[in-house]
């Protein structure tokens, strides 16, 4: 195996094992998560995220009834479908009464020089339970769906949630979480009045400084169509494709 390759094959697991251990560390502290053999899962009351169903292994259709077990016990979990491994085996979900909810590109960057931006904007981390209530205020005005104040207040120390401020107002949020030399960037919302101003753009070039600093090799996120534009106008580069399923229960 050449070098490149090896390099993409760690990358992508640092980008899933960066995703997945934040969805863990978040919900431990909740008692909102759970782990079998074959599967993970993390549901808090309250908050649509991260509510997820996840696996590390390639799925066979045994596998299916104890998914769909476990979703009907805990309705709402959404289930991630790495497409790294060749084999279609989401298949085996499309022919069973799920669909796909969103598609986001897993994308990773080199972490070289940091840069320089305009300060138009300022970041305050969360830290108080004042702060994590503005922050999930304004979190679903960019992402259609609630993170729970409760969820910031019992990780203010395991990870680091931003509130972005323009003229002293609440206009955007950040979340940022270390594995290793990884920094995964998440939750990178402006809000819909204050978009199409570069502020996105100033967010990423803030994190990108953050992990530069906490030592990093790379940044790895997980982009929407909305946000990929400006994620490979900074130097990321796609990784896998990631399909985020649900069961329709109305499919029948």
């Amino acid at each position: 195996m050449n070098n490149i390759n090896l390099i993409s094959i760690n990358l992508i697991k640092d980008n899933i094992d960066n995703l997945t251990t934040l969805w863990k560390t978040v919900a431990s502290p909740l008692h909102s998560y759970h782990a079998t053999d074959f599967l993970e899962f993390s549901q808090i009351k309250n908050s649509g995220w991260p509510n997820r169903l996840w696996f590390r292994k390639d799925i066979t259709e045994e596998n299916l009834p104890q998914i769909l077990e476990t979703i009907e016990n805990n309705p709402g979990l959404v289930v991630p479908y790495w497409d790294i491994f060749g084999s279609n085996s989401n298949i085996f979900f499309e022919n069973n009464g799920f669909a796909i909810r969103n598609q986001l590109v897993a994308m990773a960057l080199k972490l070289d020089k940091k840069i320089t931006f305009q300060n138009n904007l300022t970041f305050k981390r969360v830290l108080n339970e004042e702060d994590a209530k503005t922050w999930s205020d304004i979190y679903p005005l960019s992402f259609n769906y609630i993170i729970s104040k409760e969820t910031l207040v019992h990780n203010y120390e395991n990870v680091k949630f931003y509130l972005v401020h323009f003229e002293e107002k609440s206009i955007g949020t950040l979340t940022l979480f270390q594995t290793g030399k990884i920094m995964g960037i998440h939750g990178v919302g402006v809000i819909p009045q204050m978009r199409k101003r570069g502020f996105a753009e100033e967010i990423m070039k803030f994190a990108i400084n953050q992990a530069i600093d906490a030592d990093c090799e790379y940044a790895q996120l997980q982009a929407s169509a909305l946000g990929k534009g400006i994620y490979t106008r900074l130097g990321f580069e796609d990784l896998f494709l990631i399909k985020n399923y649900f069961l329709n229960t109305n499919s029948n």
